[in-house]
């Protein structure tokens, strides 16, 4: 039986106005699997599953927050596993950028930016597992200072155009949130 996570999951993204083309069918592949998994938004569902990310910018627009991933040993906006007492996706991804941040008066925008399905070979021990990252852009006060959680190795301000790991992904991420916030 799905839950009201996974009925607000799907309010969110049938209607999403996917970017580009690439989002767009990342965003009927995310449908699709909401469809067939009621549990489709927790880790509970094997292989694939529903995330929820923020990339935190800077009040300015100069800098954004990442973290030092510590399984993976990567550069990474702040995000994870959505829980079941998390009402939407986009409080789950608020409620992750603020645990591994340290700073409790983010701004988050509740519209989803951008959506990436990738393995994590590291996630569970029989292997194979896909997040579905449905990511999301918030704004860190101006001198808001952040914390180095457990999950992470380090935290850390870039700027915007020199990003420590440019994926392309990362790259457009960024891209999608600063449009966003104008």
């Amino acid at each position: 039986m799905p839950c009201a996570l996974h009925s607000s999951a799907l309010a969110v993204l049938e209607p999403w106005q996917a970017p580009t083309p690439r989002q767009e069918q990342l965003r009927e592949r995310y449908v699709a699997h909401l469809r067939a998994q009621p549990l489709g938004v927790l880790r509970e569902c094997y292989p694939d599953h529903l995330t929820a990310s923020t990339v935190v910018v800077s009040a300015d627009r100069r800098q954004v927050l990442l973290t030092l991933h510590r399984k993976a040993q990567r550069w990474f906006q702040l995000g994870g596993h959505v829980e079941r007492g998390d009402p939407t996706l986009a409080a789950a991804a608020l409620r992750e950028a603020r645990e591994e941040s340290g700073i409790d008066t983010l701004v988050l925008d509740p519209v989803p930016v951008q959506l990436s399905a990738h393995p994590v070979p590291f996630c569970d021990p029989r292997g194979g597992v896909t997040h579905l990252d449905v990511r999301f852009v918030a704004t860190a006060p101006a001198g808001a200072a952040h914390a180095v959680s457990a999950e992470s190795l380090d935290v850390a301000w870039w700027p915007v155009d020199e990003l420590p790991d440019p994926q392309p992904d990362m790259v457009e991420l960024v891209a999608l949130a600063l449009a966003r916030l104008g």
